[in-house]
């Protein structure tokens, strides 16, 4: 099956839902030069100061979860409902120490817990009317125990 990233500009050197090198892309963010504050998704301008530049800030793949609801009903456009029609699933903040990503959560019910290790992976969002699979980026459980 084909496959195509949501937005390539929120992936480090990704294709088609891997990286280069055959692992799961990493998110890229930005750094203000003149404070240090790191944003997700990448932006021109520091939302703090006006001095600094932005520059690309390749984010760590692996953090813990800071706070998770479930989306229980279909959200408004422009969210896409996959084939097979509209079922809950876990979002939340996963805290990568330089910034909170909001993401969603590929976490059983049982195991999901604020402070629980996650790692970077990507999950169909939609198909596309061709049968491309559109990938996004969620956090599942890091069975490594995280960082």
């Amino acid at each position: 099956m084909t496959t195509r990233l949501i937005d390539e500009s929120l992936f480090e050197n990704a294709e088609n839902g891997e990286s280069h090198d055959g692992d799961p892309p990493r998110l890229v963010g930005a750094r203000c030069s003149a404070c240090g504050t790191v944003v997700f998704p990448r932006q021109d301008s520091c939302p703090r100061c006006p001095d600094g530049a932005m520059s690309v800030r390749v984010l760590p793949a692996s953090g813990r979860v800071w706070s998770w609801t479930l989306q229980a009903f279909q959200p408004k456009p422009p969210y896409r409902t996959p084939s097979g029609g509209h079922r809950a699933y876990h979002v939340g903040y996963v805290d990568l120490g330089e910034v909170l990503v909001e993401a969603r959560l590929v976490v059983p019910r049982a195991e999901i817990r604020i402070g629980l290790p996650v790692r970077l992976t990507t999950v169909t969002a939609y198909q596309d009317e061709d049968g491309t699979e559109v990938l996004t980026f969620a956090f599942a459980p890091d069975r490594d125990g995280g960082r």
